[in-house]
């Protein structure tokens, strides 16, 4: 078994309610830290489990079990460079330049708010280009990629109990 770290943010029981913590604890988060933040539950799991993914898993089916509705896992897969930096323990400088090419070729192109002055980039494409360079491990790009595929599967899911309507079009309307 290996101690995998993560969070897992949920919405549902009321806080403020007698048997909030009790109801995490019983359905088997008792691995993990328990919070109100933002207006959301946060679990910040220490999950021993055969891997990534059936930890992550079996979190989330204990945080429903306890009458949450889990809304995604972190750490998020868009990242910011400072976010980078963190997870990669190297400067922030470091990384602007990498983003910038001027240490190293091919850096990922952000994909998310590329007009503003602070563009997110997906972790699983940084996360293979830094393992290329040998500043991760193979394991950081499948943690990643878990993440990613899980919030991704949690958006959908999502989408489709709402009728597939976000932002008030039905998913088949263009643009136009």
């Amino acid at each position: 078994m290996t101690t995998f770290k993560f969070s897992i943010i949920a919405t549902g029981p009321d806080p403020e309610g007698p048997d909030f913590e009790d109801a995490f604890f019983e359905a088997g988060c008792d691995d993990s830290t328990l919070s109100f933040q933002k207006g959301v539950i946060v679990l910040d799991f220490t999950r021993d489990a055969a891997d990534f993914r059936s930890a992550v898993e079996s979190a989330m089916k204990d945080v429903e079990r306890a009458g949450a509705t889990v809304k995604h896992v972190e750490p998020d897969h868009l990242v910011s460079l400072a976010d980078i930096a963190r997870r990669t323990n190297l400067t922030r400088a470091a990384i602007t330049h990498f983003a910038q090419g001027q240490r190293g070729e091919n850096f990922p192109n952000p994909v998310a708010r590329v007009t503003t002055e602070s563009p997110l980039w997906d972790w699983v494409e940084v996360s293979r280009w830094l393992h290329r360079r040998g500043t991760v491990g193979q394991e950081v790009i499948e943690q990643a990629s878990v993440v990613r595929a899980t919030n991704r599967a949690i958006m959908q899911q999502r989408q489709q109990a709402y009728g597939g309507q976000q932002g008030g079009r039905k998913s088949g309307d263009q643009m136009g």
